[in-house]
């Protein structure tokens, strides 16, 4: 496999909200959920259309929520990664946190499809791991499927995840497996 591309990666801020927008409705972007379908909606998504997702990812962007990270090659919005507190998720099957625990969950990933095989989804994930930690996060938390899953692929592999330390720790359904990276309290 040749070497991947370098890419540099900066959390979702409001001042990124226009590359975060050109990333997602790009073609073959996933400008259809603005990945909204996992998080924590309330009353805020009844309205499930594109319009409705992309406007409420936007209030929580400008709002300063966290997010996740976009992953640039050459100044371009090229990945990203929906890294962020457990809590700003709809419930996704794992623990709950312990005495002094901060949870961050790692959702999906996307990338242009001309990058893809590349070696980039492993680059985000080392980057949102990062940017958990810096944030606090003692355990990132994801969700993956098998290599041979038909469904949730967007949400990385168990190889992916193993290959970077995350040890299984349980189920959510028949297809996402729980897995937990412990960051420690003093990095």
């Amino acid at each position: 496999m040749a070497t991947p591309p370098s890419l540099t990666f900066r959390p979702v801020t409001k001042s990124r909200w226009e590359d975060f927008a050109r990333l997602f409705e790009s073609p073959g972007a996933p400008g259809y959920c603005w990945c909204m379908v996992w998080r924590a909606a309330g009353d805020t998504l009844k309205d499930r259309t594109r319009a409705a997702r992309k406007q409420s990812m936007r209030h929580r962007i400008e709002a300063g929520e966290p997010v996740g990270i976009l992953g640039y090659l050459d100044g371009e919005p090229v990945a990203w990664c929906s890294i962020a507190p457990r809590d700003t998720y709809q419930r996704l099957g794992g623990p709950a946190a312990g005495d002094g625990e901060t949870v961050w969950s790692l959702i999906c990933f996307y990338v242009l499809r001309r990058l893809r095989g590349q070696g980039i989804a492993r680059q985000l994930l080392a980057a949102a791991v990062d940017r958990a930690a810096k944030c606090g996060a003692t355990i990132v938390e994801a969700y993956p499927v098998a290599p041979d899953s038909p469904s949730y692929r967007s949400m990385g592999t168990t190889t992916m995840f193993r290959a970077a330390g995350f040890k299984e720790i349980g189920r959510a359904g028949t297809r996402r497996h729980i897995m937990h990276l412990t960051l420690g309290r003093s990095r």
